[in-house]
Parts: structure tokens; C-alpha cells; sequence
């Protein structure tokens, strides 16, 4: 798996159960709108690190930098490319249904 990932192949891997999906955003951000999801791991300590996962936040800056320190800490991790940005131009669904990707 490329460190670099696109929306439409994070959807699907969390869509197959495959991969952990971490939120980077502020809590008002993640309010607005996030990829639904059924954890949010908020400390390291809760991640699998036996199972690849993908950090993301709006434009995939912040998610870029945890992506790099997980990296280095001997995780298998990945940043969704664009961040939610991205994920949203490509017309995949946010929760909720209302949700918009916060300024």
C-alpha cells in the first residue's frame, strides 16, 4: 500500500474493514463533517499496530505530518491525499448527512 492514498481507495478499504481511519482535525472540524466511523482512537496507544491505518484532516497537510511520525514510530501508515477536501469532491459520503468540511 502507497503511503499516499487517494479518497476513493481509503473508501474502500474502510469500506472492506481493512484499514483504522484517524481524524486529525479540531473537534469543530470533526463536529461539521468526518467519515463515518465506528472508533476514534485518540491516543496511540489505542491504534492496532498490526492493521495499516489512515489519518486524515481537511486538505491532507496535518494528516501528512501524523502520517510521517507514525511512520517512524513502526506503524504501517498512510495519508489520505487532499483530506476531506478531496473526499468530498469526489461526491463520498460524510456523516452526517448534512456534514460539510469545516473552514
Amino acid at each position: 500500500m502507497d503511503n499516499e492514498l487517494t479518497p476513493q481507495q481509503v473508501a474502500d478499504l474502510h469500506g472492506q474493514e481493512k484499514i483504522q481511519l484517524i481524524d486529525v482535525r479540531r473537534p469543530d472540524e470533526h463536529d461539521a463533517g468526518r467519515i463515518e466511523l465506528t472508533e476514534l482512537p485518540t491516543q496511540q496507544q489505542s491504534i492496532d499496530p498490526d492493521k495499516p491505518v489512515v489519518f486524515y484532516c481537511r486538505s491532507g497537510s496535518r494528516s501528512a505530518m501524523a502520517t510521517d511520525a507514525f511512520r517512524g514510530a513502526g506503524y504501517d501508515a498512510h495519508n489520505m491525499t487532499g483530506g476531506l477536501l478531496e473526499w468530498q469532491a469526489a461526491g463520498l459520503p460524510l456523516d452526517p448527512e448534512d456534514g460539510y468540511v469545516a473552514d
